[in-house]
């Protein structure tokens, strides 16, 4: 079968009335990176989860490009007390999508749900003696010491704060929530979802952007152009480009690289970078069980790994679209650092990597590497990592599966045998791994922390001292002291940073930066 006769079919089979009546209305079509599984922002820290609740949801503070943190929802707030005193007021004229008002109590319910869940909340949460909501409309944090509450509001990666209403709110932190209904700019239309297919979304007409400003990334009015917005999953590449050359898609968000040159030269396209940061990339071991649970052996792999190779796989041979030599911070950020680097850019010796696995006690214990073969920079990581790991004699399960399935099976703390897993190849955004505020995969909290659950005392007791306010060459230091437990503890694998170029119909103009958003987006 045709590739376009694939697509139209597939178009053709999920046709419902509400999409022929909205043919006439200015709608965008999107292809994401990966179908949208899970609907909760604090289920996963997917992007595209995260992508998905940016329009349905609202912040009370955004960044913008230089990572400063801006008020969103919020009309501003006051501190007091040497810093230890915040009160945030709530624009007025804000509505969640059933029509109801969004309330302060809203907001503080929300706020101890994620404070609960991400790694920026908890030592928000931490450092705060009372959260309350005084009125309707303020917010009012009292805390031990001073602390950066916007910022925190205000992360954009791992789990981002966002506001639902109190009464959807589950009473336990980790169990999902099951209506979708936020604040932001687009509703989510649940009974035209079709899993593995197509979700959408309507622009929500009671919506106010903040007045004034300029939009950038998240800080600054959010202005809805487009009636609908379908997301359209397309799993195979090719299937994916012929759909945007031929106009039945307007933006695909993740060409594989392989495709690019052929996007470039089609007349009506435009190929761009949304995001110079990058995309940090990662093998993410699970501490938990063995054979990663031995930190010798962590260390041995991390010996083999040459962060060119994955790279290659994920971005192709175009250095400009990659970078390796990268440590556990993001590099010329204020943590990054050159301690220990020799451990990731000395030649590869793969022959001293196996007698330091054999060393390390291992026993033949199954690794079980989950690979999203739906996600083509995964894939291709997964791929590498794969054979890499053959060529150190382990015991390697290769579980090829898709990313929803993976999503879910990242949260199993059981054995391998039991549902259970070894490694995983991710990444996350370049500004996730700035600091240690912000970096969930630099924590050292054990079980009770972020899938892979590696334990580190050390890199914990640092991390608190950094949320105390180390600045100048004391900064330096601590980061140096970080990075060289990070070589002993392993808690992940650093493979490098890639730029991921995102393809659209050249009519498209005003696309945010730094990750696909829906709002300032117009067709001209």
């Amino acid at each position: 079968m045709k590739r376009r006769t694939l697509l139209s079919g597939i178009a053709a089979g999920l046709a419902m009335p509400s999409v022929a009546a909205a043919q006439g209305a200015r709608v965008l079509k999107f292809i994401p990176q990966a179908d949208l599984t899970l609907l909760d922002p604090l289920a996963t820290g997917g992007f595209v989860t995260r992508n998905h609740a940016m329009m349905v949801y609202d912040t009370l503070y955004g960044i913008d490009a230089a990572f400063n943190p801006h008020p969103q929802m919020a009309a501003g707030h006051v501190v007091e007390q040497d810093g230890r005193h915040w009160t945030i007021t709530l624009r007025p004229g804000l509505r969640f999508h059933d029509g109801e008002p969004v309330r302060a109590a809203d907001a503080v319910a929300s706020l101890r749900r994620w404070g609960a869940r991400d790694s920026y909340g908890q030592a928000l949460m931490a450092a705060t003696d009372e959260l309350s909501a005084p009125t309707d409309t303020t917010i009012r944090f009292r805390l031990k010491r001073p602390f950066p509450v916007d910022a925190a509001l205000a992360k954009l990666g791992g789990f981002p704060a966002f506001v639902m209403p109190e009464r959807l709110i589950p009473a336990e932190a980790a169990r999902p929530v099951t209506e979708i209904v936020g604040s932001g700019p687009y509703r989510y239309l649940a009974a035209e979802r079709v899993q593995g297919a197509r979700n959408v979304y309507a622009r929500f007409d009671a919506y106010v952007p903040r007045d004034g400003g300029t939009p950038d990334v998240m800080a600054g009015p959010k202005v809805a152009h487009f009636d609908r917005v379908e997301w359209h999953t397309i799993p195979d590449a090719a299937t994916a480009a012929a759909a945007l050359q031929a106009g039945e898609m307007d933006w695909w968000e993740q060409p594989t690289p392989d495709l690019l040159p052929l996007l470039r030269r089609h007349a009506a396209l435009t190929v761009q970078l949304l995001d110079t940061v990058g995309f940090y990339s990662i093998i993410r071991l699970n501490h938990a069980q063995p054979p990663f649970s031995n930190p010798a052996f962590r260390r041995a792999v991390l010996g083999a790994v040459s962060q060119a190779d994955f790279m290659i796989a994920a971005a192709g041979t175009d250095r400009s679209l990659w970078r390796d030599g990268i440590g556990f911070f993001l590099p010329g950020g204020p943590m990054a650092s050159d301690e220990g680097m020799a451990a990731l850019t000395a030649p590869r010796d793969l022959a001293a990597a196996r007698q330091a696995i054999a060393a390390s006690g291992y026993a033949g214990e199954k690794l079980a590497l989950v690979a999203p073969t739906d996600f083509p920079a995964l894939n291709a990581m997964s791929e590498i990592a794969g054979d890499l790991l053959r060529k150190l004699g382990v015991n390697l399960d290769y579980q090829a599966t898709d990313w929803g399935a993976t999503l879910k099976r990242i949260q199993s703390q059981e054995p391998v045998e039991k549902g259970g897993w070894s490694a995983l190849c991710t990444y996350t955004a370049g500004i996730n791994a700035l600091n240690p505020a912000v970096h969930a995969f630099m924590r050292g909290v054990g079980r009770t922390g972020q899938w892979g659950w590696p334990e580190s005392p050390d890199l914990e007791a640092m991390r608190n001292e950094w949320l105390q306010g180390v600045a100048g060459e004391a900064e330096r230091a601590l980061a140096r002291r970080m990075q060289q437990a990070a070589f002993r503890d392993v808690p992940f694998i650093p493979v490098g940073i890639f730029f991921q170029a995102t393809a659209h119909r050249s009519n498209l103009v005003d696309l945010p930066k730094m990750f696909a958003q829906f709002y300032g987006v117009r067709r001209v």
